[in-house]
């Protein structure tokens, strides 16, 4: 049974006008229900964020620095993260939770596409709990809490799969249009949304009944509307001698040791927290059953099958190859958790879905608690969970002091240069008060990261200048004529942990 046929059979509806689609979903029951549910998990994300105890983290607080200069593209990652933080902040100010706020409007709209796949692919009950499942993902309520590129990728991707299923099941210019946009925005978002291509090429292969598709030119359309709205980027790569496509190829890491089996293991296990330890068993459990042909794809399954595990086998095969985060395979849950949700319901494991739901809004309040109490943890083994993600300000404020100190001496600091992204990206967003210029150190003739291009260090910046560096020896000193003894100072980030910083003053700078 092809795709369109298992539409016709399973939803009369189908036939009907798209307006009239459109009034059925949003005036049923079951959908208002789930907005309804979503809704109130929302409202208590929102609550989270305003209680938040976390700083902005590195990449956090580099994104806000982009969005103050929106561009075509920025040192690792293409323009529209800087965007929608642009778009945030200009709403409702540059607060912690404000730069954040977006994480939670996208991801309740990703639930509501996951819905609408659920829906147009086997059933409102499917899309239900698939919706309800996605928000309540661990790694959802993870990066509900945080801003990152991962989340408008995500809601890219569950619209363009969204328009997609829509073509295979009858071609038209609207689903078309809707795919090029979701495409172009998934692109600009994070260059992970190309693993689509490969995907719908991999649907074709396996589903060859739906090749003829291929014969129409609606999927051309989309494909081309895609690329065109990816090309300014581009454009602003080769400007820029692809520095964003060279960082993400760097990324991969693919120097050094040929092969990391470890590495493969323990992505592969951080899966189990990713997408939860029941439902990534379950995924795994219907691949095995596929594979000892124990259990029958439907034309649906295939559709998911294609767009959720060549992903996790490829980013498994990057770990294997070099290594690979936990969150690189993030798109492969959007298909994923419509397949779990409808073979759970099709074999009725309602217990392990429940005990699967019971575990997720678990984790949600715990996450929750933990945030809001972030830097008085003290976790056995682990110590403060959060404290990577925090002592930034105090970071700032050991700055300021040293500014306000050196302001009533006869050489007052003119620049603050620091010699870490970390602590550029700390001081750009804390340290945004700071009166004097705040400039990073480039080693090499190609910069490492996003300050080196916006603010670097030159033989123009005024002096003395004050070194805030992770390094007790800095080689940046080499570089001044004078430099004061290094001193080190102690920054919390919590009650449990500490960095130490060491401030030198520079003097004289010698060009070579």
């Amino acid at each position: 049974m092809d795709l369109q046929q298992e539409y016709a059979n399973r939803r009369p509806a189908d036939t009907q006008s798209a307006r009239e689609r459109i009034e059925h979903v949003v005036g049923s029951g079951n959908f208002l229900t789930f907005l309804a549910l979503l809704a109130f998990i929302t409202a208590f994300r929102l609550a989270t964020l305003a209680v938040n105890g976390t700083d902005l983290y590195m990449d956090e607080a580099q994104y806000w620095a982009w969005s103050l200069e929106p561009a075509l593209g920025y040192f690792s990652k293409p323009p529209f993260i800087a965007w929608i933080i642009h778009g945030a902040t200009s709403v409702c100010g540059d607060s912690e939770a404000c730069i954040r706020l977006p994480s939670v409007a996208l991801h309740g709209a990703t639930a509501i596409l996951i819905y609408l796949i659920g829906w147009r692919l086997y059933s409102a009950e499917v899309g239900f709990w698939a919706g309800l499942g996605y928000a309540l993902l661990p790694a959802v309520s993870l990066s509900s809490g945080i801003i990152s590129t991962d989340v408008p990728l995500l809601a890219a991707w569950a619209l363009a799969l969204f328009a997609f299923a829509g073509l295979m099941q009858a071609p038209s210019w609207s689903s078309a249009l809707l795919l090029a946009l979701a495409l172009g925005v998934g692109l600009n978002a994070k260059y992970a949304m190309a693993y689509f291509f490969a995907c719908a090429a991999i649907y074709f292969v396996i589903v060859p009944e739906r090749r003829t598709r291929l014969l129409q030119p609606h999927l051309w359309l989309a494909l081309v509307g895609g690329i065109v709205l990816i090309v300014p980027n581009l454009l602003w790569n080769v400007e820029n001698g692809f520095v964003t496509v060279s960082h993400t190829a760097e990324n991969a890491n693919w120097r050094g040791v040929p092969f990391h089996p470890g590495k493969a293991a323990e992505f592969i296990i951080a899966q189990f927290g990713v997408f939860g330890p029941i439902l990534f068993g379950a995924l795994i459990a219907i691949l095995w059953r596929l594979s000892k042909r124990r259990q029958k794809a439907s034309a649906a399954d295939k559709l998911l099958l294609a767009f959720s595990v060549p992903i996790l086998a490829a980013v498994t095969a990057q770990a294997f190859a070099s290594r690979a985060h936990a969150n690189w395979a993030a798109p492969a849950y959007v298909a994923a958790v419509v397949l779990v949700t409808a073979v759970m319901i099709r074999d009725r494991a309602w217990v392990w879905m429940r005990a699967s739901f019971a575990i997720h809004a678990t984790v949600a309040v715990l996450l929750a608690l933990a945030t809001w109490q972030a830097g008085h943890l003290a976790l056995p083994l682990v110590g403060d969970p959060f404290a990577r993600t925090l002592g930034n300000r105090e970071l700032a404020a050991v700055v300021k002091e040293e500014l306000a100190k050196s302001a009533t001496k006869d050489r007052p600091i003119k620049t603050v240069l620091t010699d870490d992204r970390d602590i550029a990206a700390a001081l750009a967003y804390y340290g945004r008060d700071i009166a004097v210029p705040v400039l990073s150190w480039r080693e090499g003739p190609a910069p490492r990261n996003h300050f080196e291009i916006a603010k670097p260090f030159s033989a123009s910046a005024p002096q003395p200048v004050l070194l805030v560096s992770l390094r007790a020896a800095s080689p940046v000193v080499k570089r001044f004529g004078s430099a004061s003894p290094a001193h080190s100072r102690e920054v919390s980030a919590g009650r449990h942990s500490t960095r130490t910083l060491y401030l030198v003053m520079l003097d004289r700078f010698q060009e070579r």
